[in-house]
């Protein structure tokens, strides 16, 4: 391998953060100078989300390593702690020049620890952003580690500089999901419902997932949730949550109440370029998910949030008027189903997050020579008030 060929160690823990990455790891598997591999983890290595590992493998790219990080109930702390030992013992052996995360799973906390205290280069991807979870504070501690930072917009990059990072290292290059969003080789609805065997004319999107930090009120709040859709008179196509804690207490409710309902289709995983075709063509989207509001606005698609999982994203992008907040109160909600039910209603796709162009600006920014001679000891920068 030629001196100045760089390795680049990708992670990924979730059939979510897959779909963020898979354009920037294929733009760098284009190009010879780098030598692109592929942690997978998590989500991926359990049968009960779909065994997503095929999903990856299907893509044929090079270097993919399994490891399995958590068995059954583990708890987050336990899956933090035996994601650090496996990858720490995989950096070992790679050796790589730069370890890529992104957002605010304990995977990509894992990522950060490892790389930081062995003198690699991280690089975090949609750091800087707000949700209302614990995941925000994991997305900010991993900021604290990461030595670049490649956000959606300029709002996260002010809040990464409120955090004492330098702007010099941190690049503005939009939600790389929306490089594959505004693919035009997408499949087409026909081949996505068949693969899937949907035979609803119409159909909403349902997404809905833990709150860790409101564990108490799951079950009230999933059987609001599923009480709800149940009374509207929509079809729906709906997504397992993902494993964080509480997820038990969800897939009980749905195996319950709506697995052998004609009026849904329930999936652990769906491949995320026909997850996307879904989407464009879905009616509306419901449920806690940043689909409805990130994905989902760009597409110009109404999407219903419930409670408080994406509280601080709301209010971040509230200029979308695809998004359309409310409590778990079943009235408001079936309101706001009926509004986007009747009809197919598209609103002027949202740019909040990007232009589809981020692989782009990425595989530049990192085939410049400057990037490879960051101060690999970060300091903090005092805001001058």
């Amino acid at each position: 391998m030629k001196k100045d060929k760089k390795k680049i160690v990708f992670i990924t823990g979730t059939r979510a953060d897959f779909g963020k990455i898979k354009s920037l790891i294929s733009i760098l598997n284009r190009d010879q100078f780098f030598d692109v591999y592929i942690f997978t983890t998590g989500m991926h290595m359990d049968p009960k989300y779909g065994y997503t590992i095929n999903e990856i493998e299907k893509c044929k790219f090079p270097n993919i390593y399994r490891f399995k990080n958590y068995l059954g109930y583990d708890s987050m702390d336990y899956i933090l702690a035996k994601t650090v030992s496996g990858f720490g013992n995989y950096i070992k052996k790679i050796k790589p020049d730069m370890i890529v995360i992104h957002g605010d799973r304990v995977e990509a906390l894992a990522g950060a620890l490892v790389g930081s205290l062995n003198n690699i280069f991280v690089c975090h991807i949609e750091g800087g952003e707000i949700s209302g979870t614990i995941d925000e504070s994991i997305r900010h501690a991993i900021s604290k580690f990461a030595h670049l930072h490649f956000v959606a917009n300029q709002r996260a990059k002010k809040r990464l500089l409120q955090m004492g990072e330098n702007p010099k290292n941190i690049f503005v290059i939009g939600s790389p999901d929306l490089d594959i969003m505004n693919s035009k080789e997408l499949p087409s609805l026909e081949k996505v419902k068949n693969k899937y065997e949907i035979y609803f004319d119409n159909f909403a999107l349902a997404l809905f997932h833990p709150v860790t930090t409101e564990i108490a009120s799951l079950e009230m709040q999933t059987n609001i949730f599923v009480k709800t859709l149940l009374k509207s008179n929509v079809n729906y196509i709906v997504v397992y949550p993902n494993n964080d804690l509480g997820n038990e207490i969800i897939l009980k409710i749905y195996n319950k109440k709506i697995l052998n309902n004609k009026q849904f289709k329930v999936f652990p995983s769906l491949r995320f370029e026909y997850f996307l075709t879904f989407l464009k063509h879905s009616l509306f989207v419901i449920g806690n998910s940043s689909v409805g509001v990130k994905e989902s606005p760009y597409y110009g698609v109404p999407s219903v949030d419930i409670g408080t999982r994406q509280n601080n994203r709301v209010a971040w992008n509230k200029e979308s008027k695809a998004i359309n907040h409310c409590d778990y109160k079943e009235k408001e909600i079936l309101r706001l189903i009926n509004k986007f039910s009747n009809k197919i209603i598209r609103y002027k796709s949202n740019k909040f997050f990007g232009k589809g162009n981020s692989s782009m600006k990425f595989y530049k920014i990192l085939k410049s020579e400057k990037i490879w001679r960051i101060n690999i000891q970060k300091k903090f920068l005092d805001i001058i008030f």
